[in-house]
C-alpha cells in the first residue's frame, strides 16, 4: 500500500485569518485553502455565516432529515477551520487582535469602519504585525462618494453596466436587462482578491512588510466589462444588450436547430470558411460582404437571417460531429445534470468527495486550479460552526481556563 503523503501545498505556512462571510470573501479565502493555506474562518456565535441558512436546499445528515448546512454556504467554505468569536464583544475583538498576532493575512468584508469602530482595522492590526497583509472587501472601496453604501452584487451588476449588455435585445421578445445566473461581481471580486493576496504576500517575503488590499465589488465589475468597456472609451458609445450574440464577432451565438439549439462560436475567418463547407453553403464564404469578420459583423442583419435556415435543417448531434470534426468551435447548452454527466468534466475530476461528520459522503465542485507540483488541497469539508474552536485555541496558545472564561463571557 501506497502511505505516502500528499506534497504541501503551495501555500503551506501561511496562515489566514477570515473575518468575512457569504460569497465574495469567502470565495478568495477558500481559493487560498485550497492552495494549501490554514484558513480560519470566524464566524458569529448560533449562527454563524450567513449563508448557512441560505436554504433550501440543505445538506441531509445520514438519516435523510434536513442539517443546518445550506448547499451555498458548502459551496465557499471547503478546506477551512470554524472558530466562533463574537466581534461585538470586547473580549472578542481582543481576542481576534491576539489571533492576528500569529497570521500572515486577515480578509475582511465589513462596511467601511466597522472594523476601526471594533479596533480590527489594518492600521490597528498592522500596527501590531507589520508583516500582516491586510485584504478589505467591500462593495465600492474605503474611498469615494459611495464609500459606506453596501453592496451586493446584484446591485453591482447593474451599477458597473453588466446588465445594459446582458440579456435578450430590447426589440426582441424578452428584451430587456438580465443579470447573470451565478454572483459573477462577488466571484471575480474573490479571486481578484485571492491574486492581490498572492502579490502582498511575495513583496512581504522580499521586504519583510505587509501591506493592506482595498477590493470593491464595483470596481472589479468595471475591470470585467473587457472588450465591452474598451469598446466604449475607443468609441464613446454604449453598446447594447445583444442576447446569445457576440458584440465583436459574427456568426458567434446560439442557433436553432432541428432537434433544439446549439452554439456555434466561429472565432476567425478560417473557421467561418470551414463552417460554410460543412454546412454547404460554400457561396456565404466567397460573399463579399462576408469575407472578414470586420465584414460580417458589418453585415450581421443580413447574415444570421440566411444561416438560421440552413442550420435547422439538422439535429444538433449531426450539427456537433460534423463541426467538431471540421475544427469549427461550437458546443451544446447543458443542464448542470448533463454537465456534471460530461465525460470531459469527469475526466478533469471537477466533482470532489469528502467525509462530512454530518452526512458521511458528500460532492462538491472541485477546484479548478491543475498544479503539477503542488496539487490543490483536499484536507477537510466545509466545517460545521464553531467545530474548531477548542482545537484553534489550543494552537494559539490559550490554555484551557482562558478557553473555559471566554466561553462564559459568550464570547466563543
Amino acid at each position: 500500500m501506497d502511505t505516502a503523503l500528499p506534497p504541501p501545498g503551495a501555500l503551506q505556512g501561511v496562515r489566514v485569518l477570515d473575518l468575512s462571510r457569504v460569497l465574495a470573501g469567502p470565495w478568495c479565502t477558500q481559493t487560498l485553502a485550497d492552495l494549501g493555506a490554514d484558513v480560519i474562518k470566524v464566524e458569529r456565535p448560533g449562527s454563524g455565516d450567513d449563508t448557512r441558512g441560505w436554504g433550501p436546499p440543505f445538506l441531509k445528515d445520514t438519516a435523510g432529515a434536513d442539517t443546518a448546512e445550506a448547499a451555498y454556504y458548502l459551496g465557499a467554505n471547503r478546506n477551512k477551520r470554524s472558530i466562533t468569536i463574537d466581534l461585538a464583544h470586547p473580549e472578542g475583538q481582543a481576542l481576534v487582535r491576539r489571533l492576528a498576532l500569529q497570521c500572515d493575512v486577515v480578509v475582511e468584508n465589513f462596511k467601511v469602519g466597522d472594523m476601526a469602530r471594533y479596533g480590527l482595522d489594518a492600521a490597528t492590526l498592522r500596527a501590531l504585525n507589520p508583516r500582516l497583509v491586510y485584504c478589505s472587501i467591500t462593495g465600492f472601496g474605503q474611498t469615494g462618494p459611495y464609500r459606506d453604501r453596501a453592496g451586493y452584487d446584484y446591485a453591482i451588476q447593474g451599477i458597473g453596466g453588466l446588465m445594459s449588455v446582458t440579456g435578450e435585445r430590447d426589440d426582441l421578445p424578452g428584451g430587456g436587462p438580465q443579470k447573470v445566473g451565478v454572483a459573477v461581481a462577488d466571484l471575480f471580486t474573490g479571486l481578484y482578491a485571492t491574486i492581490g493576496i498572492l502579490a502582498a504576500l511575495r513583496h512581504r517575503d522580499a521586504t519583510g512588510e505587509g501591506q493592506v488590499l482595498d477590493m470593491a465589488l464595483l470596481d472589479t465589475q468595471v475591470a470585467m466589462l473587457a472588450n465591452l468597456g474598451a469598446n466604449y472609451l475607443v468609441t464613446k458609445k454604449a453598446p447594447g444588450r445583444a442576447g446569445n450574440a457576440h458584440q465583436n464577432i459574427v456568426p458567434y451565438q446560439v442557433f436553432e436547430v432541428a432537434d433544439g439549439h446549439l452554439i456555434l462560436a466561429v472565432g476567425n475567418d478560417g473557421q467561418f470558411q470551414k463552417f460554410c463547407t460543412v454546412a454547404g453553403c460554400a457561396d456565404l464564404a466567397a460573399d463579399p460582404r462576408f469575407l472578414k469578420n470586420a465584414d460580417r459583423v458589418r453585415h450581421r442583419a443580413v447574415l444570421v437571417p440566411l444561416l438560421e435556415p440552413v442550420l435547422r435543417q439538422r439535429a444538433k448531434a449531426d450539427w456537433l460531429a460534423a463541426l467538431e470534426a471540421a475544427k469549427v468551435p461550437c458546443g451544446a447548452i447543458n443542464h448542470l445534470g448533463e454537465v456534471f454527466a460530461d465525460p470531459q468534466v469527469q475526466a478533469r475530476e471537477m466533482v470532489t468527495r469528502w467525509q462530512h461528520p454530518l452526512a458521511g459522503e458528500i460532492e462538491l465542485v472541485a477546484s479548478p486550479i491543475k498544479l503539477s507540483a503542488t496539487p490543490v488541497a483536499q484536507h477537510r469539508p466545509p466545517p460545521l460552526l464553531g467545530q474548531h474552536t477548542e482545537e484553534l485555541l489550543a494552537e494559539f496558545g490559550f490554555s484551557p481556563a482562558e478557553c473555559g472564561a471566554l466561553r462564559d463571557q459568550r464570547v466563543i
